[in-house]
């Protein structure tokens, strides 16, 4: 008997895995905002989709259509999320106008921030919220802290 990987060639060890009101919407936009490869898609009997995958970057993302009988829930259906992904690229200003015009909204628009990195944030049109961000300058610490006690 072969012996598999237990983390699989190309996963992490986190993964984000999005609820979405209509994945194969989020895939297409996904593709256009963030240069997304689509890697597969399972749809069910009922043709909502039950696992799909994407890599952004170097990292892959799940996706799931909404299925409230499962407990599977938009950030559209519970009216919010807490949760940010964090999507660090080599251009931040690229990127960003990427997704806005893609259909992202701006709910922070970019700015070169006090821990060194020029950093913004979008909700897609799926309700999921993204940081979006070029690591500019190395900060240390105290610099940090100053600044932001200074409220640079």
């Amino acid at each position: 008997m072969s012996k598999v990987k237990a983390i699989p060639d190309g996963m992490h060890s986190l993964t984000p895995h999005l609820v979405c009101r209509d994945a194969a919407a989020a895939i297409d936009f996904y593709r256009r905002a963030f240069g997304a490869i689509e890697l597969f898609r399972l749809p069910g009997p009922d043709g909502r989709l039950i696992h799909a995958c994407v890599r952004i970057g170097d990292s892959p993302l799940f996706l799931v259509d909404e299925m409230p009988e499962h407990g599977a829930h938009s950030p559209q259906t519970l009216k919010g999320t807490p949760v940010t992904i964090h999507l660090q690229v080599e251009d931040a200003d690229a990127t960003f106008a990427r997704a806005v015009a893609a259909g992202a909204t701006v709910t922070m628009p970019l700015a070169d921030m006090f821990w060194g990195d020029r950093y913004g944030r979008v909700v897609d049109p799926f309700g999921h919220h993204w940081s979006i961000a070029t690591h500019l300058r190395e900060v240390s610490r105290e610099e940090m802290v100053a600044a932001m006690q200074a409220g640079r």
